[in-house]
């Protein structure tokens, strides 16, 4: 339970004004879905008495300084329930259930990225039980698009008609690959980057210089997260301002930030924004994720950047699972460089 981005408070001051006892936060990737999640879960959970007529009384913030709240930051409050892939669980110290953590240690299979039927169904088990400390249950799923369809439909009934007073709140970066039966039992609340300047202080008190800040977050689409990220990841912002001129002179693997060529996932994640704004500056629009970018306005130049557009969204797909991650680097950059390439060179005369 960390400190919460200037932009969240708002919202979370919204949601616990809000009656109910299933939510959605959505939004796009980088604005902090889970860390609101778990401010809504320490709220409802907090057994605090702040100061009589104070706000943080009226709306029920979490107090921060309980037993249910160092609890809930422990991660083994017992009436709190976090569902999240194995993969997502390892990288933020969730602990696992006795079975799983012991196949995984054993080297028995990989964590999943999935959320299965299995973990939704000890779910359903938990919140079945009677609170320990009196505030009742409460669940966390994220992201709620990790759940395949059996797991999403065994969830359903438990949604819909809770026992007791549990609540749910599920948070997810694409609501769209969601069951209609989920989002339908949810009140769904939207998340909206906040405003860039509002957006950079943040990414300054977080480390990253101002100018600097700026760069990351135009690169990040808006989303302040992925910004800060970026900036621990790649370091320099001339190195994602040159990835532009590296792609179209065909440069190699080495040639590039680490961070990019790390994945496949990671490079085309990387080429979708560069291919977003080289068609973008070929129909006179500016672009949104670099400073500049060379692109002719051309029809065949479209034609070829559309036709790569769509590469890249099937490759995206397949990028975390492929057999051998160097040679379909290699063929991203191939494929990128013959793209660039022939967009940014002015068509023949004659």
């Amino acid at each position: 339970m960390t400190e919460l981005a200037p932009w969240l408070e708002a919202d979370l001051v919204r949601l616990l004004a809000q009656r109910g006892h299933a939510w959605l936060v959505t939004g796009t990737a980088g604005l902090g879905q889970f860390e609101l999640a778990m401010a809504m879960a320490a709220s409802a959970l907090c057994e605090g008495r702040p100061e009589q007529g104070a706000v943080q009384a009226k709306l029920h913030k979490a107090c921060g300084q309980c037993d249910a709240c160092h609890m809930v930051r422990a991660k083994s409050h017992p009436d709190l329930a976090v569902l999240l892939p194995e993969t997502l669980s390892l990288e933020l110290g969730w602990p696992l259930d006795e079975k799983t953590q012991a196949d995984l240690d054993d080297k028995k299979r990989k964590p999943s990225k999935q959320i299965k039927l299995e973990a939704v169904q000890d779910l359903i088990s938990f919140v079945q039980r009677t609170s320990s400390r009196g505030k009742g249950l409460v669940v966390v799923i994220y992201p709620a698009e990790a759940m395949n369809h059996i797991a999403a439909n065994a969830l359903l009934k438990s949604l819909e008609e809770p026992v007791g007073n549990t609540r749910f709140v599920l948070a997810t970066e694409d609501s769209a690959a969601l069951l209609p039966t989920i989002r339908s039992r949810c009140q769904s609340f939207v998340l909206t980057p906040p405003e860039t300047k509002l957006a950079v202080a943040w990414l300054a008190s977080n480390g990253v210089p101002e100018k600097d800040a700026k760069v990351w977050l135009k690169a990040a689409g808006g989303q302040p997260q992925t910004a800060l990220a970026m900036s621990q990841a790649i370091i320099k912002t001339s190195s994602w301002q040159d990835f532009p001129k590296l792609i179209a002179k065909g440069a190699l693997p080495s040639e590039l930030p680490a961070a990019l060529t790390a994945t496949p996932a990671a490079l085309v994640d990387a080429l979708q924004k560069l291919c977003h704004d080289a068609i973008c500056v070929s129909q006179g629009a500016e672009p949104r994720f670099f400073e500049s970018v060379a692109s002719t306005a051309s029809a065949s130049a479209l034609y070829k950047l559309t036709t790569w557009s769509k590469a890249l969204n099937v490759q995206a797909r397949s990028s975390e699972h492929t057999l051998n991650a160097g040679l379909m680097i290699e063929a991203l950059l191939a494929e990128a460089k013959q793209a660039m390439a022939f967009t940014s060179s002015p068509p023949a005369r004659g």
